[in-house]
């Protein structure tokens, strides 16, 4: 089974600090949207689906603590909620996609009084995880399709029910595959400076028994020049319109050398990542974070004292590189901004940098 990441329990956010895994699973009980804010912030929950989810929670979380009736003075404090958590981590569109749907809630609602504002703002946060979880599961079954029998499946970060309501985008795919008696096994990068594959993504795979080898990002251009790995799998944080997908640093990489050694690239990812404001990767914003985590992670120093650093957390990786992008819908080829703009329909021409 998978891990449950996050959950509502007695008007209080719960979430897994996988700060703390793989060697503690220990639960945050988030009282107030600070905590959730700040939960988010150091990662304590992080994939762009979860911290959408997350946020969500706080958002509602918050409007529970908010004592004014009228909805004017309600909605002020509650935009100010909204920003706090907005700015949390500035890349991954899903946190920004669940707030402006919490805020729609909110302004649809208005008429109807706060007290039942809040507990809409409530449902509506439940509705956002229980979705999420649904639609990780159309994606594995449109994406394990993509694997043979015997495929040995490279995989980045984590993207998988850690990263998510549960069961996954990438893993997602993964594990759809394993359940259908493929065998399978799969290659997990260290993902460094944080180390989210070699402590979360190995942490889940173990868990349900499926095979994985964990080895250092720099390791992947060898086994791929061997012919060690068969396909690559990974999320995304965001894709423009055009395709290009931004992901935890070290993805363009990946696809590159995929890309040389005629190697599929497949991105997973729910609809609620595309964000059709931005034309080309070069319009993502890409968070920048304390370079304390390469020169000094978890406080251990192992460069000296005065050395500079840098900590961009994603890189964006050029559509050209992609061999498709698995989504709820369907699987989505190349021409990938005629194709997207297909599957978005409706959808795309939604403005998602509206202020609350």
């Amino acid at each position: 089974m998978f891990p449950q990441t996050i959950a509502w329990k007695d008007n209080k956010v719960v979430i897994l600090d996988q700060r703390r895994l793989p060697a503690e699973e220990v639960y945050l009980e988030c009282s107030d949207a600070d905590m959730v804010a700040e939960a988010i912030t150091t990662m304590a929950i992080r994939g762009a689906p979860a911290i959408g989810i997350a946020a969500a929670m706080g958002l509602a979380l918050g409007a529970l603590g908010i004592a004014h009736k009228g909805f004017p003075p309600f909605y002020k404090e509650l935009n100010a909620i909204y920003a706090t958590l907005k700015a949390t981590r500035p890349t991954a569109v899903n946190l920004h996609w669940a707030l402006e749907r919490m805020k729609g809630v909110c302004v649809i609602n208005r008429e109807k009084g706060v007290e039942t504002i809040k507990e809409l703002l409530v449902n509506e946060a439940h509705t956002i995880l229980k979705e999420d979880i649904d639609i990780n599961k159309r994606i594995g079954r449109h994406g394990k399709d993509l694997i043979n029998d015997g495929d040995a499946i490279l995989t980045h970060c984590n993207a998988g029910a850690l990263a998510t309501g549960g069961y996954g985008t990438a893993l997602g795919v993964i594990r759809s595959a394993w359940q259908e008696k493929k065998n399978i096994a799969v290659v997990a990068t260290e993902t460094r400076p944080l180390l989210q594959g070699a402590r979360l993504t190995v942490w889940e795979l173990t868990k349900e028994g499926i095979p994985v080898t964990l080895i250092t990002d720099s390791m992947a251009g060898y086994l791929m020049q061997r012919g060690e790995i068969d396909l690559v799998i990974v999320g995304a944080d965001r894709i423009a319109r055009n395709g290009d997908v931004a992901n935890k640093i070290g993805t363009y990489t990946l696809a590159v050398l995929a890309k040389e050694h005629k190697i599929p690239f497949y991105v997973a990812a729910p609809l609620s990542t595309f964000d059709p404001t931005i034309k080309t990767g070069k319009g993502i914003p890409i968070e920048e974070r304390n370079p304390d985590e390469v020169t000094a992670p978890w406080g251990h120093r192992i460069a000296q004292e005065g050395i500079g650093g840098r900590n961009p957390a994603f890189d964006v990786t050029p559509h050209r590189y992609v061999s498709a992008i698995i989504t709820e819908q369907r699987v989505i080829r190349p021409p990938f901004e005629k194709t997207i703009e297909q599957v978005l329909g409706s959808t795309w021409q939604i403005d998602r940098s509206s202020p609350c």
